[in-house]
């Protein structure tokens, strides 16, 4: 057998095409020399303007938006495989990069005093769950070409599809303002809004190479073009909100149920403001997509060992099995609205999430399971010792590569 060293570049360059996130171009790059001559540790290069949405409302849209990917990893212990700690990495066009709480859009700021200033994400086993696309909508264009300090007027998730190895050529599709959904392409260099349903959609995701999106009824469609949007999977009635996600590979149909409720203390006499509604998460319901073209959704009366994660702009799902302490079966969720006595410095560190157990149909905060919790934050003790390595500090991330990549 050859030598690590010695494989054909012919094959590596075959390798590297696959590579899909920079934590693999990274490991990839540092086997040997031959290995990083083979691809440049700046791989794909996301689009950084976009028209406007057609008829969005906004009345100034000088500037458009930007496109910024975010992916989410479980960063596990080099000493422990069943200690591990989530963590949201978001990358823009320029490079700049920031860590924030897996399941909302909350920054880690500032990372506690012992985190250490550069950190080796070689020396800890990173496996990527998901990844989610969100677009920036601009009211004025960042200084020093510096998308961090651009002032975001709205962001918008989307699922994108990249068309060819260097990112030039791509798909994407969001929800439109109106509820309705949108493509752009990136050969026509505008959006194109689909009129198909009279209901408004609530999510859209990549799966399996193709677009999906769910409206407000569970209808679920595929969406190959502005004029060809085909029904696969119908109606759920029921709850209040529909997400779509890959789980096992497996397409879910997770259905939300929400209510409209008052707490107490939250404005005078313990009234909601005028104008303001306060949703609370009160039950899920879990689907399967049916494979044999029947159109049907089943629900899932039990998902083992897998846990599912309800984020912002994307879920993911994870084994239970493989966290010491941790059971399955379980749906980690935002409740939405905080009230008015939780600390706003609180947010990114998981006050905002909760657990829905299948088996029982019960909701807890994740501030009442410790072993829950410390998926989430505080940061083990095992990074927080660390003192080697690339690229977190208090302010961000500069790049999560090794010394040498940089």
């Amino acid at each position: 057998m050859a030598e690590w060293s010695h494989l054909p570049k012919d094959l590596l360059y075959l390798i590297s095409q696959r590579l899909q996130n920079p934590f693999d171009t990274m490991r990839f790059r540092s086997v040997c020399s031959s290995w990083r001559s083979v691809v440049s540790p700046k791989r794909h290069t996301l689009p950084v303007r976009f028209p406007f949405l057609p008829n969005h409302g906004i009345s100034d849209p000088t500037w458009g938006f930007n496109l910024t990917k975010r992916s989410v990893f479980r960063v596990g212990s080099p000493m422990d495989h069943s200690d591990g700690w989530l963590i949201k990495v978001e990358e823009d066009a320029y490079g700049m990069i920031k860590i924030s709480n897996p399941l909302s859009k909350s920054y880690f700021k500032p990372l506690p005093k012992n985190f250490p200033k550069v950190l080796n994400l070689l020396n800890f086993p990173v496996l990527e769950l998901c990844q989610e696309y969100v677009l920036h909508y601009l009211n004025f264009w960042p200084v020093r070409h510096r998308p961090g300090d651009a002032g975001d007027l709205y962001r918008e998730k989307i699922a994108y599809k990249c068309l060819n190895y260097d990112g030039s050529q791509f798909v994407l599709v969001t929800i439109h303002v109106s509820g309705k959904l949108a493509m752009f392409k990136s050969e026509d260099g505008q959006w194109s809004t689909i009129h198909h349903t009279a209901l408004p959609y609530d999510d859209v995701i990549l799966f399996n190479g193709e677009f999906y999106a769910v409206d407000n009824s569970g209808a679920t469609f595929v969406v190959e073009s502005q004029h060809k949007v085909t029904l696969i999977a119908e109606p759920v009635f029921g709850g209040d909100k529909k997400i779509l996600m890959e789980c096992n590979g497996e397409l879910l149909l997770v259905d939300m149920y929400l209510t409209v409720d008052s707490e107490e203390g939250f404005g005078l006499d313990g009234e909601p403001p005028e104008g303001v509604l306060q949703e609370k998460t009160v039950g899920f319901k879990v689907f399967k997509l049916h494979r044999n073209g029947s159109k049907k959704w089943t629900v899932v009366c039990d998902l083992g060992n897998t846990m599912l994660f309800l984020g912002e702009n994307c879920s993911f799902s994870a084994s239970a099995s493989g966290v010491s302490g941790c059971k399955g079966n379980c749906i980690f969720f935002t409740d939405g609205f905080l009230g008015p006595n939780v600390d706003e410095d609180d947010v990114f560190k998981g006050s905002d999430i909760a657990i829905f157990d299948l088996e029982f149909g019960t909701i807890s905060p994740l501030s009442d399971s410790p072993v829950y919790s410390r998926l989430f934050w505080p940061p083990p003790s095992w990074i927080t010792s660390t003192s080697r390595g690339s690229s977190i500090h208090s302010k961000g991330v500069e790049a999560l590569m090794p010394s040498k990549e940089r």
